[in-house]
């Protein structure tokens, strides 16, 4: 008996698949739906009686794709490559019967096969896009926010039902590679101006669409099994279209992904193997490849964090038990510039009322600006109504005047990183607020247990770490203060939960998790300056390693005046104990000396032109930091700034200042964009291998500086032949 397809006859004979996993939200290709739909297409087939099939949803949604806790479980019985590969290739197998009926070629194109048709009542990605292809006719409903598409790459893999195939023998391969390798969804319009689909009809009529097909169509074949059948634009080695388009997509992809993403090439070379041989070889060509992939630490680790993990603490697994949820409805805003005017933008956009506090009405105003700005945007590109822009900022209201923050359910701090100022605002407002009313701050660097003596009640004070621009950067990161209780904890989250941000929670520290770390990949490229590395090569190779932008690039835009800033106020507080660096005399040089602040007065190691140009390195660098005759290599350079990060990243573990390895892995990509193809740092040393790790911090240390020694907790680990994460232990090894 099935457990996740209704299977209904009709009284003509049609079949009606609806799949609906039980006590999911979502349907996902699991084990027990595979072989459900596995019996499913043989029942149909095998049955005289049965003309054909339509398949659709039980759900609001389709079906988004595989289980990838299914695809990162390596099960429990060894397998040998062969039996790998079946198992990889099973899905292609179940599709590909469904799509021929099981016939052979020549029966096949004599005959077709019993027609199945596709009813789309809502997303279809990745797999569930893949089912879709499979079948001989498509209906879509007629929703702009309905998406297909294969977001495979985004987690280091590539379509394994045969996406790579079908859908560049429908739109042409350079169409299909585009959608492919970026993992961009089409809306139904659009898919069905392709070709992608053949109907797109009202919601609640997909279904009798599909039947009505079904019922006209005593037999179906699929374009790529009809004799001459030719690609759209195109295909094969000799193809003069098909060859300019794979130079084209290869150079534009390694441009992209600086060769770090093994899943773009292996896309690209299923596209064109697939295009010089028959379907059926092609299909499992892509399970190789798909197989090959799996195996690849790279498509793991992507798959851990940017799935498992962050599904994990989105859905919760960081709060506390024991507390019931709580709805900030509204939020009381210390600070309009543009960290404060971007949380009350999001937050309102969540459905809060905010009030917007600065010390003076003209300020506040400018601060609800960017909220103006940001709903302007949407409605001139017709992503929101004018009526329901005009509805959020209707929710924020500006104010000088502290008694406005009486009512708030939750007070959020971003006034400038001063602690004199930060003292003053919290003062202020506790004198107005609630005696259960939780204080966050949102410094970036100020430890909370010491922002939090400014306040009463220390239990229900915290940090609430944003990033810029705030209405982009995914990530909040909570900081728990020495006596922060766990009900305020709670809080936090439900609130982080609100805006639909993914949290994670650190324990306090100058600098906390995020910004220490981040900070190190700057300063590593300030440090080599000094020592004289080309600058174009130090923020090339920081590209080149996976990271955004290079060093030198996002300290500008962070700028050198407030990097001075904290290493002034750092020095200031640890005394003796601050461990000096050569990328301070570099920052000091260049703020004090020759005041390039970045970015925000157009001059920092680089030079914006008045004209509005492209920005460009500037060349006096090397006439105040001369370059060296003898340059170290590009994986060198590569190495120190991934390797410093995750050194930082360990001492974090290592001090408490980290919960467990998932955060800090979750935190490095959504934070501050450590290279996503490796995972985050914990799975960086991981992958590398603990020992190797240590070996090459050390050589690195000797080289450059005690920055790279490696903390006493890595060499423990390495010694014990230990790792951070272990079979059936996504979170990671638990700080002590």
């Amino acid at each position: 008996m099935s457990k996740t397809i209704r299977f209904e006859v009709d009284g003509d004979g049609i079949a009606l698949l609806t799949i609906d996993l039980p006590g999911a939200s979502m349907n996902v290709f699991n084990a027990d739906l595979i072989a459900d739909l596995d019996e499913a297409v043989d029942k149909v087939l095998g049955d005289a009686a049965i003309k054909g099939a339509v398949i659709t949803s039980g759900k609001p949604a389709f079906l988004a794709g595989a289980d990838l806790n299914m695809l990162a479980s390596s099960g429990d019985k060894p397998m040998t490559l062969e039996q790998e590969f079946e198992n990889a290739f099973r899905l292609n197998s179940i599709f590909r019967k469904m799509e021929t009926g099981g016939k052979p070629k020549k029966q096949l194109a004599l005959e077709g096969t019993k027609p199945f048709a596709a009813a789309v009542n809502g997303l279809a990605l990745g797999g569930g896009f893949e089912l879709v292809l499979a079948c001989h006719h498509r209906v879509v409903a007629d929703d702009p926010k309905l998406q297909l598409g294969l977001p495979e790459s985004q987690v280091g893999l590539l379509p394994g039902g045969g996406g790579t195939q079908r859908l560049p023998r429908i739109i042409g391969i350079q169409g299909a590679a585009q959608a492919i390798t970026t993992g961009a969804p089409f809306n139904p319009v659009a898919a069905q101006g392709l070709g992608i689909v053949q109907a797109v009809v009202p919601a609640d009529k997909v279904v009798e669409t599909a039947k009505d097909w079904v019922k006209k169509t005593p037999s179906a074949l699929a374009a790529w099994d009809k004799k001459g059948f030719k690609y759209p634009g195109g295909a094969g080695a000799m193809n003069p279209a098909a060859v300019q388009t794979f130079i084209g997509a290869n150079a534009m992809a390694q441009k992209q992904t600086q060769h770090n993403y093994p899943a773009i090439q292996a896309i690209l070379s299923c596209l064109y193997e697939g295009g010089v041989v028959d379907f059926d070889t092609a299909i499992r060509i892509e399970s190789k490849y798909f197989l090959k992939l799996l195996k690849d630490p790279v498509a793991g680790n992507m798959i851990r964090t940017l799935f498992i993990n962050k599904g994990a603490v989105e859905k919760g697994s960081l709060r506390p038990a024991g507390f019931e949820r709580k709805t900030v409805k509204k939020l009381g805003m210390l600070g309009a510039g543009m960290m404060g005017a971007g949380v009350a933008y999001v937050s309102a956009k969540a459905g809060m009322d905010v009030v917007l506090l600065d010390r003076d009405a003209a300020a506040a105003e400018k601060g609800k600006d960017y909220s103006r700005k940001l709903v302007e945007k949407g409605v001139s590109r017709g992503k929101v109504s004018k009526e329901k822009g005009e509805a959020l900022l209707a929710k924020i209201q500006t104010t000088s005047d502290y008694n406005d923050l009486a009512d708030c359910d939750l007070i959020i701090e971003a006034v400038f990183e001063d602690p004199s100022i930060k003292k003053d605002v919290t003062e202020k407002t506790e004198a107005v607020i609630g005696k259960d009313i939780v204080f966050a701050s949102n410094t970036s660097t100020l430890p909370i247990s010491g922002l939090a003596k400014n306040f009463t009640r220390p239990h229900q004070f915290i940090g609430i770490h944003f990033f810029s621009p705030v209405d982009k950067m995914p990530l909040v990161e909570i900081i728990l203060g020495e006596k922060t209780d766990d009900a305020t904890r709670a809080l936090a989250l439900d609130y982080v939960a609100q805006i639909k941000k993914t949290p994670i929670v650190v324990n306090d520290s100058r600098g906390f998790y995020t910004s220490r770390c981040f900070g190190t990949y700057v300063m590593e490229g300030y440090c080599m300056v000094q020592e004289g590395v080309t600058p174009a090569l130090i923020d090339n190779a920081g590209k080149m390693a996976g990271m955004p932008v290079g060093p030198l690039a996002v300290g500008d835009e962070v700028a050198l005046d407030l990097s001075y800033k904290i290493g002034k106020a750092t020095r200031e507080a640890l005394g003796s104990a601050y461990v000096a660096s050569p990328a301070d005399a570099f920052v000091e040089k260049m703020v004090v000396e020759l005041e390039r602040f970045g970015r925000k007065n157009s001059k920092g190691s680089y030079e914006y032109p008045a004209d509005g140009s492209p920005k460009h390195l500037w060349p006096g660098l090397a006439d105040h930091f001369p370059v060296s005759a003898d340059q170290p290599s590009v994986d060198e350079v590569k190495t120190r700034l991934l390797v410093r990060q995750a050194v930082e990243a360990a001492r974090c573990f290592e001090e408490g200042v980290l919960i467990d390895a998932s955060s800090g892995d979750i935190g490095a990509i959504f934070g501050w964009g450590f290279a996503p193809w490796t995972g985050g740092p914990f799975s960086y040393i991981d992958t590398m291998g603990v020992a190797n790790f240590v070996a090459v911090a050390e050589r690195l240390a000797q080289a450059y500086g005690s920055r790279f020694t490696p903390p006493k907790l890595l060499k423990d680990m390495a010694a014990k032949g230990e790792t951070f994460y272990k079979k059936g232990d996504p979170r990671g090894k638990l700080a002590a």
